[in-house]
């Protein structure tokens, strides 16, 4: 055959043009009469021997007893005969051609495997009752489902304000476990609304040194930019806190509340004159592109137990110490002030909450609620999935956004 890109030569061409030609004859034998049926033949006689009888062996079928038990007064009929072995048609083992010499039994074999022993009878012990996924509080069901019925309507221009229906988040630094949720409200659910409260929780620095800041904000109920204020609240602290978390950090270490207080509002102030000039470049009221805002700062050195707190707004803190709930949230100091600061040392065995004005509701209007929630967190943290069900815990008359942040002290 010639290389590729040569021409090949006469009698190379004259050959393979014969090979291929469709009116060269066959060169088999018996070509002229050459059928499907003969060369099935010729290939069972190449296995089975040109001697092999190819008629059908005959399959005996035998009819297998009736499993149901006799009708009432029908009596049972004769025992069947045992059946007796159809005979088995030569066969040749797959992988062995017809030439080669059985080297064992053509059927494969199963042994059987002895019994596992049985383990020894152990003593049961029974754990602590299963928690509830979703529960409610009170005799009679909330009206509206507990799961999302409708995604909120969006288009091109709205997709980067979109936000999840859940989030969930939690850490461990020093002392304190940190446990976080905002879960979008069972009315928003319903109608397809989107969730209008804002979570962030970040960590600045590391080592002892880390800051941690937990922040929450609300939008006012049934303002069309609330969700977008309440984003922007969160992130605008959470930048302002970022680039001073150095020297908050050293002040919370070393106790410096009346610095604390106010660096705290200074940062505070920015960030709402921040949603004012945002609400005028869109054409609206300061009041239509507003937000409450709470925040908690935490040090991660083991050392410090102090846990400050700081915001605006609606909303509320609490303290679970000795299986009882108590209310932190500041006093105003006057009654147009709207700025909120509370610093204090927690003690082994604390939960503090940190909550929006969704879950700050029901927790001063629901006893059962707050009973509940100090019965599932008394034995300490719970983990991120059996949090995130406590803060669901769902009442009658209370279907806004629940979002909360809790810090469990060890």
């Amino acid at each position: 055959m010639s290389q590729q890109g040569e021409k090949p030569a006469a009698h190379e061409d004259h050959w393979w043009r014969r090979l291929y030609d469709e009116t060269a004859p066959d060169t088999g034998p018996g070509s002229a009469a050459d059928s499907l049926d003969d060369r099935f033949d010729s290939a069972s006689d190449a296995v089975a021997g040109p001697d092999a009888d190819r008629a059908d062996h005959p399959v005996t079928v035998v009819p297998l007893p009736d499993p149901r038990p006799p009708a009432a007064g029908c009596p049972p009929g004769p025992p069947l005969p045992a059946p007796e072995p159809a005979p088995l048609p030569p066969t040749v083992p797959a992988g062995r051609a017809p030439w080669e010499t059985p080297a064992g039994p053509s059927r494969p074999q199963t042994f059987a495997a002895p019994p596992a022993p049985e383990p020894p009878a152990a003593a049961v012990t029974p754990g602590p009752p299963a928690r509830p996924v979703v529960g409610h509080i009170g005799d009679r069901p909330p009206t509206y489902d507990a799961e999302p019925a409708a995604l909120p309507e969006c288009g091109p221009e709205d997709l980067d304000g979109l936000v999840p229906d859940t989030v969930l988040d939690g850490a461990r630094y020093g002392t304190y476990t940190l446990r976080a949720a905002s879960v979008r409200g069972d009315s928003a659910r319903l109608c397809g609304e989107p969730r209008q409260d804002a979570l962030l929780t970040a960590r600045f620095g590391t080592g002892d040194e880390a800051l941690v800041l937990v922040a929450v904000a609300g939008g006012a109920r049934g303002a069309g930019q609330a969700r977008l204020a309440a984003a922007d609240a969160c992130r605008w602290i959470g930048g302002a806190v970022a680039r001073s978390h150095a020297r908050l950090s050293e002040d919370i270490r070393a106790g410096h509340t009346g610095d604390l207080r106010s660096g705290l509002q200074r940062l505070t102030d920015r960030t709402c004159g921040r949603l004012r000039a945002r609400a005028a470049e869109l054409g609206l009221e300061a009041s239509a592109y507003s937000a409450g805002l709470r925040c908690l700062l935490l040090s991660a050195d083991p050392e410090c137990r102090t846990r400050v707190f700081f915001g605006i707004g609606p909303g509320g803190l609490f303290r679970l110490r000795d299986g009882a709930w108590q209310d932190l949230d500041p006093v105003l100091p006057t009654p147009g002030g709207a700025f909120r600061f509370r610093a204090s040392v927690a003690r082994p065995g604390d939960t503090l909450l940190l909550c929006g004005d969704g879950l700050a509701e029901p927790m001063r209007g629901e006893p059962e609620l707050a009973a509940e929630l100090a019965r599932r967190w008394a034995g300490g943290p719970p983990g991120l999935p059996a949090y995130l069900a406590d803060t669901q815990l769902r009442t009658e008359g209370y279907a806004d956004d629940r979002t909360g942040a809790a810090v469990w002290e060890a």
